[in-house]
C-alpha cells in the first residue's frame, strides 16, 4: 500500500511512515466530498498494510485544514434532502471511525488553521503536535449547527474534559496553541520549521517498536470507552495473553538476556 497515489490529498512514505496531507494549500486546505471519501477509503485500507507502520496527517503551507469547503461542501448541503444529509454526516463520521480503526497509530502535525472538520481530524488522531501558532476550533454552531459532529461531544471531553470541550462546542471559538496544550489536547508545541520533522520522528520511534502491540493498544485505547473497569481489566489479560504469543515478545526476552537492544519486527 505504500506505492498508493491518491488523487486528491499528498501521500508519500518516510521508511515506514506514512505522510498525509491535504492539498489545497492556497484556500488553507479545505476538505472536499471526494478527498472526505478518499481518506476514508485510505484509512480503512490501512488495517491491511503491513508495509506502513504510523501515520503522520500533515500540515501544508502553514495550514493543517479549514474544514469543510465552503463552495463545494456546504452550498451542496442547502439542496440535499434528508436521506442525501444523511448520507453525507455518516460518510464523515466513517472516516473518524477509519481512523481510530485503522490499526496504526497516527499523528497529527498542526500548523495554523484546524478547524472544523479539520479539528475532527486532529481530534481522532493519537497524537498531536502543533506549532505555537496554530487555532483550532469546532466551528459547527457558528455555522447554524450542533456541536455534536463526528463524534466531537465523546471523543473531545475525554482528551480536555466535559467543562473544557463543552465551551469549545458551545462558543465555536479558537482553542490557542498553548490552551491545547496545557489541557492536554496537544502533546507538545514545536516551532513550525521543524513540526513534520518533529512528528515523522515521534512516528517512526513509534514504528520501531512492537507493532503488533501498538496496534493491540490502539483497539483497546477504543473499545475500552464503553467498557467498565472490570470488563477492561479482562479485555487488557485477554489482549495482552494474545501479545505474549508473539514473536516480538520472545525478541525481547532474548535481547533483555544478551543486553541488547530488541529489534522488533511486528509478529
Amino acid at each position: 500500500m505504500a506505492n498508493i497515489t491518491p488523487k486528491h490529498f499528498n501521500w508519500r512514505m518516510e521508511g515506514d511512515v506514512a505522510v498525509i496531507s491535504l492539498d489545497r494549500p492556497e484556500r488553507k486546505n479545505p476538505l472536499t466530498f471526494e478527498s472526505y471519501a478518499e481518506l476514508r477509503d485510505t484509512f480503512r485500507d490501512l488495517v491491511y498494510a503491513d508495509d506502513i507502520k504510523a501515520v503522520v496527517f500533515g500540515s501544508n503551507g502553514g495550514n493543517f485544514c479549514s474544514g469543510g469547503d465552503v463552495h463545494d461542501i456546504i452550498g451542496p448541503l442547502i439542496d440535499k434532502d434528508m436521506k442525501g444529509l444523511l448520507e453525507f454526516t455518516r460518510m464523515t463520521g466513517d472516516l473518524v471511525k477509519a481512523i481510530i480503526g485503522c490499526g496504526k497509530p497516527v499523528i497529527a502535525a498542526v500548523d495554523g488553521i484546524c478547524v472544523g472538520a479539520g479539528a475532527i481530524i486532529a481530534m481522532a488522531s493519537d497524537l498531536r503536535i502543533a506549532t505555537p501558532v496554530s487555532k483550532t476550533a469546532f466551528l459547527f454552531t457558528r455555522v447554524g449547527l450542533a456541536g455534536c459532529d463526528m463524534g466531537a461531544c465523546a471523543i473531545l471531553p475525554r482528551i480536555i474534559g466535559q467543562g473544557r470541550a463543552a465551551e469549545l462546542l458551545y462558543t465555536g471559538r479558537s482553542m490557542s496553541a498553548d490552551e491545547g496544550e496545557r489541557w492536554g489536547f496537544y502533546n507538545r508545541l514545536v516551532e513550525g520549521d521543524v513540526l513534520e520533522a518533529e512528528a515523522i520522528a515521534l512516528a517512526t520511534r513509534i514504528s520501531e517498536g512492537p507493532n503488533f502491540g501498538h496496534m493491540m493498544t490502539k483497539t483497546m485505547l477504543a473499545q475500552e470507552w464503553n467498557m467498565g473497569i472490570e470488563q477492561a481489566i479482562e479485555a487488557e489479560a485477554q489482549a495482552q495473553a494474545i501479545c505474549m504469543q508473539t514473536e516480538d515478545f520472545n525478541r525481547a526476552y532474548k535481547a533483555f538476556v544478551a543486553k541488547e537492544k530488541p529489534v522488533f519486527e511486528g509478529n
